[in-house]
């Protein structure tokens, strides 16, 4: 035999020691107990973890129906300034399918010319039946006599008789009244809010809103306790 045909050979069965000595063939694998920790630990790190992200989603959702609330006023706004006409946004929450529903039109041709109402934030995608709608209004740009804002089961106004509605005349201001009490027109609110429990008509603290604060129809957003 050559030195070369054993140098190899030497070489062979030294590699199969070495590969036996640090890697030796044995059954690889998990033993209940350690299948059992590691779900144990799985299922505390998800309960930790389960409120923060559901709370977080609440947030991003009404974060998204607030703001198509606030673009649903810009756009009657403009469309008053526009037209040099008085146009009114109203806001329910349907009593068939708990979706809240907007709707902008031209005050003059009323309420009855609305033929279909959109989705609040189905273009942004908040999911509107998961989120209570409420408002300080008793009746177009009045606030009620509490000032504070109320919610509704199925509906925060009827088609027939809309409550939750805000108008802009032809300057973009907030219409007129002949109402006695037009003095408490400023400071309306239209709140969307995630609900305290499941079918609950109860709002917890996640609140957004848009408040027109002038006559001017000045409009900001506010979050939570301002909301109320």
């Amino acid at each position: 035999m050559s030195n070369l045909t054993l140098k190899l050979f030497h070489t062979k069965i030294c590699n199969k020691d070495t590969k036996e000595r640090f890697h030796p063939q044995q059954d690889t694998g998990f033993t209940l107990i350690e299948l059992v920790v590691v779900i144990l630990m799985i299922g505390i790190l998800s309960a930790i973890a389960a409120p923060s992200w559901l709370a977080f989603v609440n947030r991003q959702q009404i974060n998204k129906a607030n703001d198509a609330v606030f673009a649903a006023l810009e756009e009657a706004q403009s469309q008053a300034k526009k037209t040099k006409l008085s146009y009114s946004v109203s806001f329910q929450k349907n009593s068939a399918n708990q979706d809240i529903e907007v709707a902008i039109y031209s005050t003059n041709a009323g309420i009855s010319s609305i033929s279909t109402w959109k989705l609040l934030g189905a273009d942004v995608g908040a999911n509107s039946n998961q989120l209570l709608l409420g408002a300080n209004l008793s009746s177009t740009n009045i606030v009620n006599s509490t000032s504070t804002v109320s919610y509704a089961a199925s509906s925060v106004l009827t088609t027939s008789s809309p409550s939750a509605t805000i108008t802009f005349d032809s300057t973009g201001a907030l219409a007129t009244s002949t109402s006695p009490n037009f003095g408490t027109a400023t400071g309306l609110k239209i709140v969307v809010a995630v609900p305290s429990s499941a079918n609950s008509t109860s709002p917890s603290s996640i609140k957004r809103c848009v408040v027109v604060e002038t006559l001017l129809g000045t409009m900001v957003t506010a979050k939570d306790s301002q909301c109320n």
